[in-house]
């Protein structure tokens, strides 16, 4: 998952995207409205998290903006206007869920895995598929019964493929989806990282490479199609 987080605090959102990284979920900070628009416009976000008070255009004109381009990206008002009368003013813009200042770094992350499902057609919490089994709240992997451990970026560059539920992933979108904009687009991580993933999970590969197009869950792991190590 990858979010943005607009927040004209430096200190604080910078506290909200390391607490997020360790939650396995990618996350932009953008300190002002117009750095805002300007990533939305860029960049392919799953859930921005809004301040209402902000320099430039305000919280409450991204929140309309979002809401008008038809996206359906869901969105969380984090403010620290914590009056019902806010509150119901947040939600009349189009605001999906509203948390007030101060807060507790889990209960974001909750609240954003709650907004994550919802977006995609209220599927279930626990994804399967090929023998996995992906608790994304409990951040736990098994397969076949075994559990998995995996680091944090391991964990979110399995997450996007297994949502994709078979489909191809280019590593152009997993370099979105699991890492921040920090990160070089002409870095090999995406194939290291699978690599490893591949190795973590064991025999047969269940991470099939398809050559110049990305990667996949093998539904059929062994059957002897592309895939392997290569990549």
């Amino acid at each position: 998952m990858r979010v943005l987080i607009v927040e004209d605090e430096p200190y604080l959102a910078e506290a909200i995207r390391d607490g997020l990284r360790l939650e396995a979920i990618a996350a932009d900070i953008a300190g002002d409205g117009d750095t805002a628009l300007e990533l939305l416009s860029i960049n392919t976000y799953d859930i921005a998290v809004l301040d209402r008070d902000i320099p430039g255009p305000s919280g409450d004109e991204i929140a309309k903006r979002i809401v008008a381009s038809g996206s359906g990206m869901p969105i969380l008002m984090l403010t620290a206007a914590d009056r019902l009368d806010d509150k119901a003013s947040g939600f009349e813009l189009g605001a999906d869920d509203y948390l007030t200042k101060p807060f507790e770094l889990r209960e974001l992350a909750l609240r954003l895995r709650a907004l994550d499902r919802r977006r995609a057609h209220n599927r279930p919490p626990v994804r399967q598929i090929a023998g996995l089994r992906l608790d994304p709240f409990r951040r736990e992997v098994y397969r076949d019964g075994r559990y998995v451990a995996l680091t944090r970026k391991q964990f979110a560059v399995l997450e996007v493929l297994v949502a994709a539920e078979g489909g191809v992933v280019s590593a152009e979108e997993l370099l979105e989806r699991a890492w921040d904009e920090n990160a070089d687009p002409f870095t090999n991580a995406v194939r290291i990282t699978v690599s490893a993933l591949r190795k973590r999970l064991g025999e047969p590969w269940i991470i099939a490479t398809v050559p110049g197009v990305g990667y996949r869950i093998d539904t059929q792991p062994g059957a002897g199609h592309e895939g392997g190590e290569r990549g």
